[in-house]
């Protein structure tokens, strides 16, 4: 553009022929609507047979991208055939692939189950990618033929824009055939209403679903094309976030209707386009970033209350709340073993440690929000990284008052994000979240004004009663000594009355509400705790490495925590401590793996065949044999069942 606005990625090969900005910039618009709305058709189409919400589908769509690059660029097969097989064949057979192996398990299942396999099915997708095509390469889609504009009212148009538009019309016009016309599409989303009846009137509800994630699947796989040839861009992480527009334009149809789908799509490419041309440049990055997540955030917390339904009760005692002698034993072990173990080892092992360390206390931030409570948090290391700014702008690190200002700041965040989030629970929860933790990566992270020109803050050890904690043995000790008394602390808040409220929302909020409880206060404070120690242990953690990096505190890593303490049991206290070993000593374990460069979305990623078999943790194993130990000796004669409801409550409560 002449006034040097920036233009959006691929939007150069729009050149305007006597027509105004105006009207390049909507075409540009629906370029990109049309793109978001192949995508977001995807989602629909899985949910709404299958009632399973997809948060694989970017990765989805960027791994059959990269495998057109490999057939087309890498093999020297024709582009027209290579497009044929990844979207006609190998996409529909990873769906079939998924639904068989992964995500049968889980229909009828607790929808968070479904949701943290989904999300574990994301990282592994993710770390394969990585392996097979190494970031320090480069990989770039060119145009399908190469020079060759049309032009449309005026505006220059590439081949590669036209058919992105045609073919987001084609699907719309397909999908909406499909649904609507055919036995095949109607039986498709009878199943996912009443699977039972659906078997009896013809319709194998597991065909269905097959069906169903090939559409899925292959429609995700065109996304992620069409975004790299049109963009002329490919990029992992880029690839992946495709799915986060998905999410608004499928959220502004109520994930069921495909018309309103296409109109939120091309709503948010047309916003995000215009935004590029007429915000000034001082803040149109911050406007294009938080565009989309604040129209999911208007999307979901607007969206017409459910009716709650409750669906067949079974009764199941909730998770068994340690003693305050089991709890008190369990946390001096910690620090005593930490004490030990800071003398048995040195240099890159003992930084090792102290990342085991707060990454534990990461995981145990999730215990009362996600274990006790039921709610779900995609975006602790956001609070993290603004736990670590504040160590900073505090006396740069070296005064314990940082450590005090981090929990501060981030509990109020943390209420302040629950405050337009009150009524939402599972999925939406899940969604709104993520784009809190995607927004602030793009938008707030990165910005100059706030990590300064390097992209990188100092922050310095603070001193504690005089003693000085700069040195790395000192240091370590002292976290293991925080993540030992916030551990007795969440043991305590289980053991007590505000600990019984949580477990009484995470069981049944419909059943809360009809005797009274008011569950507002209760989500508001539970969201602040975990905020707070979320950002105790980014401040921690800035002090460990000296430095705060927005590359520590990225939206993946996030969802990796959730996966590992829920793969190991979100109930349990210990759980926390072994995610945070894993978390600490998969970098470590891969660094002797070359061939896999991302090992720890590959390690907790696999798991999630395990948790899909197992949804109260792997953590629980021993827990439940001692149980069962101690009831065939007569001391404890209940063996608690899974805590899995068969009817479950709407996600939006």
């Amino acid at each position: 553009m002449e006034d040097g606005r920036p233009f959006l990625p691929g939007s150069a090969a729009f050149t305007g022929v006597g027509v105004s900005e105006l009207s390049s910039q909507l075409v540009v618009g629906i370029v990109m609507g049309s793109i978001f709305a192949v995508s977001a058709s995807g989602l629909v189409v899985t949910f709404n047979t299958t009632g399973i919400f997809n948060f694989a589908h970017g990765a989805m769509g960027m791994l059959m991208a990269y495998l057109f690059w490999q057939l087309w660029q890498g093999w020297g097969l024709p582009a027209w055939l290579a497009l044929i097989l990844v979207v006609a064949v190998a996409a529909p057979i990873l769906g079939v692939g998924v639904e068989r192996a992964i995500m049968r398990p889980l229909y009828g299942a607790n929808t968070n189950v479904a949701l943290v396999v989904s999300l574990g099915l994301l990282l592994l997708l993710v770390g394969v990618a990585s392996s097979i095509w190494k970031s320090s390469n480069s990989y770039n889609l060119p145009e399908f033929f190469s020079g060759s504009k049309v032009d449309v009212a005026g505006v220059n148009l590439s081949d590669e824009q036209i058919i992105a538009v045609g073919l987001a019309l084609l699907v719309a016009v397909g999908l909406r055939a499909l649904f609507k016309l055919t036995r095949t599409g109607v039986a498709m989303r009878a199943v996912v209403d009443d699977p039972e009846l659906a078997a009896l009137t013809g319709a194998p509800p597991g065909r269905m679903a097959a069906y169903a994630w090939m559409i899925g699947v292959s429609l995700a796989a065109l996304a992620g094309i069409l975004q790299a040839a049109v963009f002329s861009t490919m990029d992992i992480t880029q690839l992946t976030e495709l799915v986060i527009y998905g999410f608004v334009a499928a959220v502004v149809g109520r994930m069921r209707s495909l018309p309103l789908t296409f109109l939120g799509a091309m709503i948010l490419g047309v916003g995000y386009s215009l935004s590029i041309a007429y915000v000034p440049n001082s803040l149109v990055t911050y406007v294009t970033e938080a565009l989309p997540m604040t129209l999911l955030f208007l999307a979901l917390v607007t969206m017409p209350q459910a009716r709650l339904t409750i669906g067949r009760v079974v009764r199941a005692r909730p998770p068994r709340a340690a003693t305050r002698g089991a709890n008190a034993a369990g946390s001096l072990g910690l620090v005593g073993l930490v004490a030990l173990g800071v003398f048995l080892v040195s240099g890159a092992n003992l930084a090792t440690l102290g990342e085991a360390l707060i990454f534990g206390l990461l995981g145990l931030s999730l215990i009362p929000l996600a274990g006790y409570g039921g709610q779900i948090s995609l975006c602790q290391l956001t609070f993290a990284g603004l736990g670590a700014l504040t160590m900073h702008w505090v006396g740069g690190g070296t005064s314990v008052l940082g450590l005090l200002a981090a929990v501060g700041l981030c509990a109020g965040a943390g209420a302040l994000l629950c405050l337009p989030t009150l009524r939402l629970r599972g999925l939406y929860l899940a969604l709104a979240t993520l784009a809190f933790a995607v927004l602030m990566d793009n938008a707030f992270f990165t910005s100059p004004s706030i990590m300064g020109t390097g992209g990188a803050l100092a922050v310095g050890r603070p001193r504690l009663l005089g003693l000085s904690l700069a040195g790395d043995r000192a240091f370590t000790i002292f976290i293991g000594v925080v993540l030992g008394v916030c551990r007795l602390g969440v043991g305590a808040l289980r053991r007590g009355r505000y600990g019984r409220r949580l477990v009484a929302m995470n069981d049944s909020p419909a059943a809360c509400t009809t005797v009274g409880m008011s569950l507002t206060v209760t989500k508001l404070a539970v969201f602040a705790l975990s905020a707070g120690m979320a950002g105790l242990a980014g401040a921690l953690y800035g002090s460990l490495t000296g430095t705060a990096i927005p590359s520590d505190y990225a939206f993946l890593i996030s969802i990796v925590l959730f996966v590992a303490v829920t793969l190991q049991g979100s109930t349990l206290l210990s759980s926390a401590v072994v995610a945070g070993a894993g978390l600490a000593l998969a970098p470590v374990i891969g660094s002797h793996i070359p061939a896999l460069a991302n090992f720890t979305y590959i390690a907790f990623g696999a798991g999630i065949i395990a948790i899909g078999r197992r949804p109260n943790g792997m953590g629980r194993l021993g827990a439940d044999a001692l149980v069962r130990w101690r009831s065939r000796h007569g001391s404890d004669p209940v063996v608690p069942r899974p805590a899995v409801a068969v009817g479950e409550a709407s996600p939006v409560a």
